[in-house]
């Protein structure tokens, strides 16, 4: 089947979800909710209906509060189809969303099967977290539709979707995207492709200080606390329960691959935990334990089994200031935030600050890591980073920073 390439949202009217996993029927439901027909592809029956499952009962829960009206319900359920078959779900499809594991060859193999059985016209979208587009592009035909879609989890709860470019992205592509993100109720950020774009870039220097300062002898516990005292919602312990240290791992490996800074030159415990396949909440212990309540959610409880796998990458515990934990933290986050907006990752300060407040939970009062680094004042931001520069490249000053003190600019007005 032939047609000319997809350039406005009012022709999308069918979606394909390749993948019903977490991300994958949070997508699927996000898209019916905004009235466009999905197709959701998994491999087995049984993890499709399943997912369908997932999708009504998170319904129902919105029914429940008011913020779901059973006629929307009932009107998205009807828009959901579910197939085994790759061609049977994009056949027909004007926007192809693959929400498969973060594999690269895996991806790539499935865009092969999508490319002989969609519309030749249609978006082609992968929700990678991390893995290059251009990679996954490289072997589609027309390479001009593709580009990422990276939605963040929980897909209904949280309202961030990061837009990526890829190398050969065209701007009718880009634009349909962002159009169709809104009426799916997110909020889009357009962003060039490097390795975890923005959001997951700027994340894992932040978790490469975490993981610093463990081995450096600190209590993650007190890193935890100091970091939501700060106004996290959660602390990067907790957090990376919550994303999966599995997925951490993985994504971690991308990251270094991309950026010599951003490989650690010792064991973690991150790597301790993936290595005894405790992995956070999934498999119910990680940093922290977890036991499910009667609301059906995991229980964060400590962790006796912890001090062992922390005790084994530490040679010794020191004290930190609460101070000292949250100058280490938020230094390399920000550090990080300063070289997307030079390399032109993003084009200004607020979509910037944008993607880690929506997509991260970066503290909303504090407006985001450039506008906290505007309130420290660049002067003092590069004095407090070199007061901590032998801790390693994640925290050099770049020279933008340098000439901003220098001449006593801001990133804001």
């Amino acid at each position: 089947m032939s047609q000319a390439r997809i350039t406005q949202p009012d022709q999308i009217q069918q979606v394909a979800v390749l993948g019903a996993g977490t991300m994958g029927h949070g997508i699927a439901q996000v898209a019916a909710m905004a009235g466009y027909e999905v197709v959701m592809r998994d491999l087995e029956e049984d993890f499709l209906a399943k997912a369908v499952e997932r999708i009504r009962g998170n319904l129902e829960k919105g029914v429940a509060r008011g913020k779901v009206s059973e006629e929307a319900r009932d009107a998205a359920m009807s828009r959901i189809r579910t197939s085994t078959s790759i061609a049977e779900a994009c056949t027909g499809a004007q926007l192809v969303i693959e929400a498969a594991p973060e594999s690269l060859d895996l991806k790539k193999e499935i865009f092969a099967e999508v490319v002989a059985a969609c519309p030749d016209g249609a978006i082609l979208a992968s929700n990678t977290s991390s893995l290059s587009i251009a990679k996954i592009a490289s072997t589609i035909p027309d390479p001009a539709r593709v580009l990422g879609m990276h939605f963040f989890n929980p897909v209904p709860v949280m309202p961030l979707v990061e837009v990526i470019r890829g190398q050969h992205s065209s701007e009718e592509t880009i634009a349909t995207t962002v159009a169709l993100a809104k009426k799916m109720g997110k909020t889009p950020i357009v962003v060039n492709n490097c390795p975890g774009f923005l959001v997951n870039r700027i994340l894992f220097p932040y978790f490469g200080a975490f993981s610093r300062l463990i081995h450096d002898g600190a209590d993650f516990v007190q890193i935890d606390r100091a970091m939501e005292k700060f106004g996290w919602p959660m602390g990067p312990a907790y957090l990376l329960d919550v994303v999966g240290i599995d997925t951490a791992v993985h994504a971690q490996a991308v990251m270094a691959q991309g950026f010599d800074r951003m490989q650690l030159d010792f064991e973690s415990a991150i790597d301790k935990l993936f290595a005894n396949k405790a992995y956070g909440q999934k498999t119910g212990s990680g940093f922290y334990l977890y036991q499910t309540d009667k609301r059906g959610k995991p229980k964060k409880l400590p962790n006796p089994e912890i001090t062992t796998v922390i005790a084994s990458v530490q040679s010794e515990s020191k004290a930190f200031t609460d101070e000292e934990i949250v100058e280490r933290m938020m230094l390399a986050m920000c550090l990080e935030t300063v070289r997307c907006l030079e390399d032109g990752i993003v084009e200004t300060a607020i979509e910037a600050d944008m993607g880690l407040v929506l997509g991260l939970g970066f503290p909303a009062f504090r407006g985001g890591a450039l506008r906290y680094l505007d309130s420290i004042g660049a002067t003092a931001f590069c004095q407090l980073a070199e007061k901590y520069a032998a801790l390693g490249p994640m925290y050099e000053v770049t020279e933008g920073l340098r000439e901003k003190a220098a001449s006593g600019q801001t990133y804001y007005p």
